[in-house]
């Protein structure tokens, strides 16, 4: 008996520091675009979804960050140069599209009809990538004077802006690709000219301040994994060379 006991105490002294190691949690600070694709890719970690410049902020002020994904090289790049992230990795890209609402009301076919007068815009805020890709790719277009006439409102992500274009708010909104799959059913989508478009790249990186490194390497690579990038190009998302 005295054996016994001795054994299973020596198997739960091996078994109990795995277990704690895989109920880990790692907190997870991504881009609001990000929301309905890295939930599948994994079900592990606490998410926190919102502009990529809000999440930068939080964590140059301590917030309690293991992974920070953005949908702009800027805010990983800045948080890198700082020292508050290890160096990000380039995990995906996207592209910008006119998003209007399933009657199109305003009967808008081209970007160009986004000029007209009386047209109801919706865009990004300039502190956010969303913003900052919209204006880049008016101003190639250009088209930037007359179209920021028609901007009735400007958001803090993405999501903001799909759910007035969804629910009829605003005749068009400016968003990526990606963010019209959930809303397809409502919406219409209108392309850009291909060689308007802003190289759009996602990057992330390890907090380096996270409590829970190990979980947030884990992380990392399921989403540069074979099976994360497969769901990320199945959620509209394109993919960088993988590097050897």
């Amino acid at each position: 008996m005295r054996r016994l006991a001795l054994t299973a105490a020596a198997l739960a002294a091996l078994v109990l520091p795995l277990l704690g190691a895989a109920a880990t949690r790692p907190t997870v600070y991504a881009a609001a675009s990000l929301t309905e694709v890295f939930p599948r890719i994994s079900a592990s970690p606490r998410y926190s979804f919102a502009g990529s410049d809000q999440l930068a902020l939080q964590i140059r002020q301590g917030a309690p960050a293991d992974v920070y994904a953005a949908a702009s090289p800027k805010y990983t790049e800045l948080l890198y140069r700082d020292g508050f992230v290890q160096k990000p990795v380039v995990f995906a890209t996207n592209k910008l599209i006119v998003l209007v609402p399933g009657s199109n009301p305003a009967d808008i076919r081209t970007v160009y009809d986004l000029r007209r007068t009386g047209i109801k815009l919706v865009i990004g805020d300039k502190t956010v990538p969303i913003g900052t890709y919209t204006r880049q790719i008016l101003d190639t277009l250009g088209i930037t004077a007359d179209v920021m006439k028609n901007v009735v409102s400007q958001e803090t992500d993405v999501k903001g802006i799909v759910a007035k274009v969804a629910l009829g708010e605003a005749d068009a909104g400016l968003v990526y690709v990606t963010d019209a799959k959930p809303v397809a059913s409502r919406t219409k989508s209108i392309a850009f000219p291909g060689w308007a478009q802003p190289p759009i790249r996602y990057e992330l990186a390890l907090v380096k301040a996270s409590a829970h490194p190990a979980a947030a390497r884990v992380f990392i690579k399921q989403v540069t994994s074979r099976r994360g990038r497969l769901l990320l190009a199945r959620a509209g998302f394109g993919l960088p060379k993988r590097t050897k």
